[in-house]
This record gives C-alpha cells, structure tokens and sequence, in this order.
C-alpha cells in the first residue's frame, strides 16, 4: 500500500524539478539571455582583433618613423601642412569669392 505513494511522491517531485527547470530556461536569464551573452561576446572578440590590428599597424608606422627620418619629414610636413623655402604649392580650385567691402 506505500508503494503507490511513493511513486507518487517521486512523479509529483520530479514533474516540479521539470517545472521549475522549464521556467527557469524560459525566462529572463534562461535560454535567451544565454544565447545573447554569446553574441556580445563574439561581437567584443570581434572588436578586440581590429583594435589588435590597429595597434599593430600603429606599432609599425612608429617604428618606420623611427628608423627613417625621411618618413618622419614626410609625416611631420603633412600633419602640420608645412612647405620649405624652396618647395612649390599648387593649389587646385575654385578660390572664395568675397564681395568688395566685406
């Protein structure tokens, strides 16, 4: 006669571990909010390779400006748009055209 309340006992225990463990899954920080993390962190790995890549590609520029002092004429006149005495500007377009008296 206890058997059959036993097995009771048991289905009606495991029937809510299952339901507890379904809404669980199913809600906010279950499944869905799983399968979110992992895109935010492909996204940052992501994101951290091309910030990877840009420091390497920077490491690199610094070093040839380093080594070479052509390199860091050429990079210091074009950031400071400097000329020497003796280089020709040209410049290609239409000038500002300001009225008379303004």
């Amino acid at each position: 006669m206890r058997m059959p309340y036993t097995r009771i006992a048991y289905v009606l225990a495991f029937l809510a571990v299952a339901g507890y463990a379904l809404v669980t899954l199913r809600g906010p920080r279950g499944i869905a909010a799983l399968i979110d993390k992992q895109h935010q962190i492909q996204q940052l790995e992501r994101q951290n390779q091309l910030l990877h890549q840009e420091i390497e590609r920077r490491r690199e520029k610094i070093s040839r400006l380093i080594d070479n002092p052509t390199e860091q004429e050429l990079e210091i006149r074009e950031r400071l748009k400097l000329v020497q005495p003796k280089d020709k500007v040209y410049i290609i377009g239409q000038p500002d055209q300001k009225a008379p008296g303004k």
